[in-house]
């Protein structure tokens, strides 16, 4: 299927040097990854912040609020959970305790977070430039938050 070769790249600084490239699961979760192409595609990720980046835990980002408390004005998507471990490099939707309310925001995790999995979904795999999102700067929220200047599907 020609939509296992699609990749998401966060520009995040550095004048493209900062990208990091996620390739993309629709066989794990199509819905959410198609919500993340159309997102994408809308420049909705463009100038959004991480607004929370814990060390030795995940990256979250995808709030144009900055806040955490924002998304986009889509209805929220429906639970994809599956059997995708949370580790190193693993791209997965943020939600609220209701299960079936990730929308846009996301993380990726720095580390192996394995007591995440099967409750929330896993939609990508980073596949270069783990260094820029180590390189974010950390706290919830970070004092001069790292940002995507833009995303693009490829």
């Amino acid at each position: 299927m020609a939509d296992d070769t699609l990749t998401l790249t966060l520009d995040t600084g550095n004048g493209g040097g900062g990208d990091v490239v996620i390739k993309l699961r629709p066989d794990l979760a199509p819905g959410h990854v198609a919500r993340i192409v159309e997102l994408t595609k809308e420049g909705f990720y463009d100038g959004v912040i991480f607004h929370r980046v814990i060390p030795g835990f995940m990256a979250q980002g995808g709030d144009p609020k900055g806040t955490g408390m924002g998304g986009s004005s889509k209805p929220d998507l429906k639970a994809e959970f599956n059997a995708e471990p949370h580790v190193r490099g693993v791209c997965s939707m943020a939600r609220a305790s209701n299960p079936d309310s990730a929308n846009s925001q996301f993380f990726i995790c720095f580390d192996d977070a394995t007591f995440l999995d099967r409750q929330y979904t896993v939609w990508g795999q980073v596949t270069s430039g783990m260094e820029h999102v180590d390189a974010l700067p950390k706290g919830e929220p970070p004092r001069a938050p790292g940002k995507i200047v833009t995303a693009t599907i490829s």
